[in-house]
């Protein structure tokens, strides 16, 4: 009875009710916006994997930064004086 799960009458019955539901003027138009979406998905992803790569991570030292943690002590903001 169910051997594949889906035949190809299966695909057709369902594009004729994306075409009857949605109307065959919008559908360029989606299928447009549906493929930038993916694109714009691939290259975050890309990058957040390029991201969190241990390579690219720096640790921001004091002596990097060119003042010592000891040398400045904490003042008081003026605000809230």
């Amino acid at each position: 009875m169910l051997r594949n799960g889906l035949e190809p009458w299966h695909l057709l019955v369902v594009a004729i009710v994306v075409i009857v539901l949605f109307g065959s003027k919008k559908l360029p138009d989606t299928a447009r916006a549906l493929g930038r979406s993916m694109r714009i998905l691939k290259s975050e992803a890309k990058a957040m994997k390029e991201g969190d790569a241990p390579a690219d991570v720096v640790p921001v030292t004091p002596e990097a930064v060119g003042t010592s943690a000891e040398a400045t002590p904490e003042q008081p903001s003026s605000a809230a004086r």
